[in-house]
């Protein structure tokens, strides 16, 4: 269920979704990219820091909040290496570099899923847009990639490895022609 937040909210839909034949539970999800209540430097501001530990701080705080609302899942962090400041999602990433987004991506999946799935102040990670969504010509939404292999392997894949290593629990995949 997307965009349902709030304690008393999420509890009505669920009750609802329980009442089902199968009793499937729902999983609540939202974009929490750069914090829930607590608002916090866009993730592009935030990598020019270079500090890990601030950013998986911020990622934790979200989390928490989210969680404490009722939110399960959130659609971040966003792992694209980007390059070409046209491209209208760059700030919701760590820039060009794969290095620093893949220590990034590391941060913000631990910050997200803290200690485990199962504590209360832990929501899913969906690292996105898997892959190479980053790249896509002119600076276009949901436009064409021309990747070399090795391109895919040095620059774009990178940062998704990272989040795998770090646990994360989900993840999206890219739209692109």
């Amino acid at each position: 269920m997307l965009n349902v937040r709030g304690v008393a909210d999420t509890r009505i839909v669920q009750g609802i979704a329980m009442q089902s034949r199968l009793k499937i539970p729902l999983i609540f999800g939202m974009d929490v990219i750069h914090g829930y209540h607590t608002t916090f430097p866009i993730p592009l501001a935030e990598a020019a820091s270079w500090d890990m530990d601030a950013i998986e701080l911020s990622a934790r705080t979200a989390a928490t909040e989210a969680a404490a609302s009722g939110i399960q899942w959130t659609f971040a962090p966003m792992v694209d290496i980007s390059r070409d400041p046209r491209w209208g999602r760059v700030m919701e990433g760590a820039g060009e570099d794969p290095y620093l987004g893949s220590l990034i991506a590391r941060a913000r999946v631990k910050g997200f899923q803290g200690k485990g799935l199962g504590s209360e102040d832990a929501i899913m990670a969906c690292v996105k847009h898997f892959a190479a969504y980053g790249a896509a010509m002119a600076g276009r939404d949901y436009n064409t990639v021309d990747m070399s292999e090795q391109t895919l392997w040095e620059v774009y894949l990178p940062p998704f490895k990272a989040a795998l290593d770090a646990g994360a629990a989900t993840f999206m995949n890219s739209l692109m022609s």
